[in-house]
Protein backbone atom coordinates (compact mmCIF):
# COMPACT_ATOMS: atom_id res chain seq x y z
CA UNK A 1 0.00 0.00 0.00
CA UNK A 2 1.60 3.45 -1.11
CA UNK A 3 2.91 6.02 1.19
CA UNK A 4 2.55 9.86 1.35
CA UNK A 5 3.12 12.89 3.12
CA UNK A 6 1.06 15.59 3.36
CA UNK A 7 0.96 18.56 5.00
CA UNK A 8 -1.93 20.10 6.72
CA UNK A 9 -1.55 23.44 8.75
CA UNK A 10 2.43 23.10 8.80
CA UNK A 11 2.52 19.39 9.87
CA UNK A 12 3.86 16.71 8.09
CA UNK A 13 1.64 13.72 8.17
CA UNK A 14 2.59 10.54 6.84
CA UNK A 15 -0.53 8.65 5.12
CA UNK A 16 -1.19 5.39 3.51
CA UNK A 17 -3.49 5.24 0.61
CA UNK A 18 -4.70 3.05 -2.18
CA UNK A 19 -2.64 2.69 -5.14
CA UNK A 20 -3.35 5.53 -7.64
CA UNK A 21 -4.92 7.36 -5.05
CA UNK A 22 -1.73 9.35 -4.05
CA UNK A 23 -2.68 12.59 -6.21
CA UNK A 24 -6.48 12.66 -4.84
CA UNK A 25 -5.19 12.62 -1.31
CA UNK A 26 -2.47 14.87 -1.59
CA UNK A 27 -5.32 17.32 -3.32
CA UNK A 28 -7.51 16.48 -0.26
CA UNK A 29 -4.68 17.26 1.98
CA UNK A 30 -4.26 20.53 -0.07
CA UNK A 31 -7.84 21.29 0.12
CA UNK A 32 -7.95 21.52 3.99
CA UNK A 33 -4.55 23.13 4.63
CA UNK A 34 -6.36 26.11 2.05
CA UNK A 35 -9.44 25.89 4.14
CA UNK A 36 -7.37 26.14 7.66
CA UNK A 37 -5.39 28.92 6.23
CA UNK A 38 -8.45 30.73 5.20
CA UNK A 39 -9.73 30.47 8.45
CA UNK A 40 -6.82 31.84 10.05
CA UNK A 41 -6.47 34.69 8.04
CA UNK A 42 -10.42 35.75 9.01
CA UNK A 43 -9.99 34.50 12.86
CA UNK A 44 -6.41 34.95 14.06
CA UNK A 45 -4.87 33.12 15.86
CA UNK A 46 -7.83 31.06 18.26
CA UNK A 47 -5.79 27.77 18.66
CA UNK A 48 -4.89 25.40 15.66
CA UNK A 49 -7.42 22.19 16.83
CA UNK A 50 -9.96 24.74 16.62
CA UNK A 51 -9.00 26.36 13.42
CA UNK A 52 -8.69 22.43 11.58
CA UNK A 53 -12.15 21.62 13.73
CA UNK A 54 -14.17 25.18 12.18
CA UNK A 55 -12.28 23.67 8.90
CA UNK A 56 -13.60 20.36 8.82
CA UNK A 57 -16.93 21.51 10.20
CA UNK A 58 -17.66 23.98 6.98
CA UNK A 59 -16.15 20.86 4.24
CA UNK A 60 -18.50 18.95 5.98
CA UNK A 61 -21.30 21.55 5.92
CA UNK A 62 -20.61 21.68 1.85
CA UNK A 63 -20.32 18.25 1.85
CA UNK A 64 -24.19 18.27 3.43
CA UNK A 65 -25.70 20.26 0.78
CA UNK A 66 -24.05 19.45 -2.30
CA UNK A 67 -25.49 15.53 -1.18
CA UNK A 68 -29.11 17.12 -0.25
CA UNK A 69 -28.48 19.16 -3.52
CA UNK A 70 -27.46 16.07 -5.44
CA UNK A 71 -30.81 13.82 -4.05
CA UNK A 72 -33.03 17.01 -4.94
CA UNK A 73 -31.94 16.62 -8.68
CA UNK A 74 -32.04 12.67 -8.74
CA UNK A 75 -35.77 13.45 -7.53
CA UNK A 76 -36.03 16.09 -10.56
CA UNK A 77 -34.28 13.44 -12.70
CA UNK A 78 -36.91 10.71 -11.52
CA UNK A 79 -39.81 13.14 -12.14
CA UNK A 80 -38.43 14.08 -15.57
CA UNK A 81 -38.03 9.84 -16.59
CA UNK A 82 -41.53 9.74 -15.65
CA UNK A 83 -43.27 12.42 -17.39
CA UNK A 84 -40.70 11.18 -20.38
CA UNK A 85 -42.32 8.01 -20.33
CA UNK A 86 -46.13 8.69 -19.94
CA UNK A 87 -45.47 10.99 -23.20
CA UNK A 88 -44.00 8.37 -25.26
CA UNK A 89 -46.93 6.19 -23.66
CA UNK A 90 -49.41 8.73 -24.96
CA UNK A 91 -47.76 9.17 -28.20
CA UNK A 92 -47.42 5.53 -28.79
CA UNK A 93 -51.29 5.85 -27.72
CA UNK A 94 -52.14 8.07 -30.68
CA UNK A 95 -49.94 6.83 -33.03
CA UNK A 96 -51.90 3.22 -32.65
CA UNK A 97 -55.27 5.38 -32.77
CA UNK A 98 -54.12 7.57 -35.83
CA UNK A 99 -52.80 4.34 -37.85
CA UNK A 100 -56.15 2.57 -36.53
CA UNK A 101 -58.46 5.83 -37.86
CA UNK A 102 -56.21 5.90 -41.49
CA UNK A 103 -57.01 1.96 -41.89
CA UNK A 104 -60.45 2.76 -41.28
CA UNK A 105 -60.37 5.74 -42.84
CA UNK A 106 -58.91 3.52 -46.52
CA UNK A 107 -61.27 0.53 -45.98
CA UNK A 108 -63.93 3.42 -46.29
CA UNK A 109 -62.62 4.82 -49.10
CA UNK A 110 -62.16 1.72 -50.76
CA UNK A 111 -66.26 0.53 -50.46
CA UNK A 112 -66.88 3.98 -51.49
CA UNK A 113 -64.10 3.12 -54.90
CA UNK A 114 -66.17 0.03 -54.94
CA UNK A 115 -69.72 1.05 -54.81
CA UNK A 116 -68.90 4.36 -57.69
CA UNK A 117 -67.08 1.59 -59.45
CA UNK A 118 -70.35 -0.90 -59.24
CA UNK A 119 -72.49 2.61 -60.05
CA UNK A 120 -70.74 3.61 -62.58
CA UNK A 121 -72.38 3.19 -66.45
CA UNK A 122 -70.04 0.61 -68.55
CA UNK A 123 -69.26 1.44 -72.20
Amino acid sequence: MPQINVTIDGRSYRMACGAGEEAHLTGLAATLDGRIAEMRKSFGEIGDMRLQVMAALTIADELAELRSRIAALEGNVAELRAAAETAERGRAEDAERAAFGIGRAAEHIGRLADALSASAPRT
